[in-house]
């Protein structure tokens, strides 16, 4: 019966994709929500703690535990806003880029091996379908609020 519940299913699927991650990537200590917030701010430097809860789909608790933890292992360095003295901006440091360097291929090899059952164009649907549901209930956590 479960087998039969899309919700059931994709937390499945998210926990098997957690475990390839932690597979191919646990010599460097880091999770696939870290290696998230690292790759957000390698694309977009001194974002404050909103903006990165906001790209990741994230909490504002979970965000700041992450961000603390990832600072603690010198990975991002935050400042305090000079436009806004109660938030803070973080930016990856050089660490923090050798980091993602050094996990990238484990990421990769995770989503594929994530993705190996199916053929590419099953994998294209597939991804398509995901997209599609995401964006049409990407409001959902705002609505309840």
């Amino acid at each position: 019966m479960l087998w039969a519940r899309p919700g059931f299913l994709i937390r499945r699927l998210h926990q098997v994709h957690d475990a390839l991650f932690f597979r191919e990537c646990q010599t460097r200590n880091i999770t696939p929500v870290q290696y998230g917030i690292l790759t957000a701010l390698s694309m977009n430097p001194w974002l404050d703690q909103k903006a990165i809860g906001q790209e990741l789909a994230l909490d504002r608790t979970t965000t700041a535990d992450v961000l603390k933890r990832l600072e603690e292992k010198g990975l991002i360095e935050r400042r305090v806003n000079p436009d806004d003295r109660r938030s803070r901006l973080s930016v990856i440091t050089k660490a923090g880029l050798k980091t993602l360097e050094n996990l990238g291929q484990g990421m990769q090899t995770a989503q594929e091996d994530l993705l190996a059952p199916l053929s590419e164009l099953n994998r294209l649907a597939f991804s398509k379908l995901l997209g599609l549901l995401v964006e049409a209930h990407e409001n959902v956590d705002a609505d309840e609020a």
